[in-house]
């Protein structure tokens, strides 16, 4: 088995391969992978059938068993997000700013590559080929490390896109695939600092608080999802509980679905029930508040730890708030910076809501489910950004990018 050093020493040579690549090279290489992995459907079907039922074996709940399992369709979503990179702006080379000083040089600053980005995801295999694509037409080598559950799909996905590259003349090692799954190897991979410029991990809280703590590589933190829907007193009660039906149930085990509800008190006893019930027809378990386990009788009593909790299962807690100040509050104090949404048909409270409420991705009645790379127009998406500092919400090729300062001079010294 190839040592982490030498994968890192591979992926820092193809990284710098990659920085003298046009963009025409890298869209061809893109277009490639994407025909390749329509074309090996039945082959990554077959290895991915092997994750499954594994999965399956050992117990592991619906929602994630979901989150693991490839479709044609999924593969072809896969390699329709290849493609919709193509069609995007290349952003490296970018000069996106430039002065003249008083002593005539020309300073400006210049958007590159990041190098190499390490990746460290759990279950779903499409990010295998979305960090791909976002890294390869952004000029950057990436070493991915997935999770144990999803190794046979991970590596086939990998082999076939290595194919695809190698058969343009391009250089493969531009992806490669940690397939020690080791915890002890994770953990060496996240102290790879002298070949992997950024490290960005993509599952459970866990994994995202072990990657934090121990790495000596900077991490992007992406986003554990607390989502929460907020219903105004404004709110049309209809819409709120089609936004909550597809909020909840249209996935259930990613990290944009709802978890929590937030209903003003002042149409708590009409929008419970309402939405409650079409929650219950697709099997999902309410906790609630006192008050709001009094308009609706087939609920749960909530704890404290239910308000806190990213279920990925069917289950959701609901409050019921005094006022939209006491919403944003309980939602800012329970929210993991992801995605926020009210359901209101007053301007002010929307506008309240849009300035107050402290997250990446913040909506005005529409579903949580839109923080999507895809669906934000990025083709694919690294992960969703939680934090502050660089990126934030989903990631996209301007991301997977930073700059240089360049600076044209005639002669000048300094003084």
């Amino acid at each position: 088995m190839i040592s982490l050093e030498e994968l890192g020493r591979k992926a820092k040579k193809a990284s710098r391969e990659m920085n003298r690549l046009g963009v025409t090279e890298k869209n061809k290489g893109l277009e490639a992978v994407a025909e390749a992995l329509e074309a090996g459907c039945d082959r990554l079907l077959r290895e991915n059938c092997l994750d499954v039922e594994k999965a399956k074996e050992s117990g592991m709940k619906e929602s994630l068993v979901d989150r693991l399992t490839l479709t044609e369709q999924r593969i072809r979503g896969m390699a329709e997000g290849i493609r919709q990179i193509v069609a995007l702006a290349d952003p490296v080379g970018e000069v996106v700013s430039m002065k003249t000083t008083p002593l005539g040089m020309q300073i400006g600053q210049k958007r590159v590559p990041l190098g190499v980005i390490g990746i460290i995801y759990e279950s779903r295999p499409n990010v295998t080929a979305d960090a791909f694509g976002l890294c390869f037409k952004t000029g950057n080598a990436v070493i991915l490390r997935g999770g144990s559950d999803a190794l046979h799909s991970n590596k086939a996905i990998t082999d076939v896109i290595r194919e695809a590259l190698t058969g343009c003349g391009l250089p493969e090692d531009s992806i490669q695939l940690l397939t020690d799954t080791s915890h002890e190897t994770a953990e060496q991979f996240m102290r790879l600092n002298q070949f992997v410029d950024v490290l960005i991990p993509r599952g459970g809280a866990g994994l995202i608080r072990t990657v934090v703590e121990k790495s000596t590589v900077p991490v992007i933190e992406t986003g554990t999802g607390n989502c929460h829907v907020y219903v105004d007193e404004y709110a049309d009660i209809d819409m709120a509980a089609d936004i909550i039906e597809n909020a909840k149930t249209q996935r259930l085990g990613v990290c944009n679905a709802c978890e929590s509800l937030v209903i003003h008190e002042a149409v708590a006893d009409r929008a419970i029930p309402v939405i409650a019930r079409r929650l219950q027809e697709h099997g999902v378990e309410i906790r609630g508040d006192e008050r709001a386990c009094a308009c609706f009788g087939g609920m749960k009593q909530a704890s404290e730890e239910d308000y806190g909790t990213e279920y990925l299962d069917a289950v959701i807690s609901v409050k019921v708030a005094d006022t939209i100040d006491d919403a944003i509050e309980h939602i800012n104090h329970y929210n993991t910076g992801h995605s926020e949404a009210i359901v209101t048909a007053d301007y002010h409270n929307a506008m309240k809501f849009l300035n107050e409420i402290d997250a990446a991705a913040v909506y005005v009645n529409a579903s949580t489910r839109f923080t999507d790379g895809f669906e934000f127009g990025f083709g694919a998406e690294i992960g969703i950004s939680t934090q502050k500092l660089h990126a934030r919400g989903p990631m996209g090729l301007l991301a997977l990018t930073t700059t240089k300062y360049i600076i044209l001079g005639d002669g000048q010294i300094r003084a």
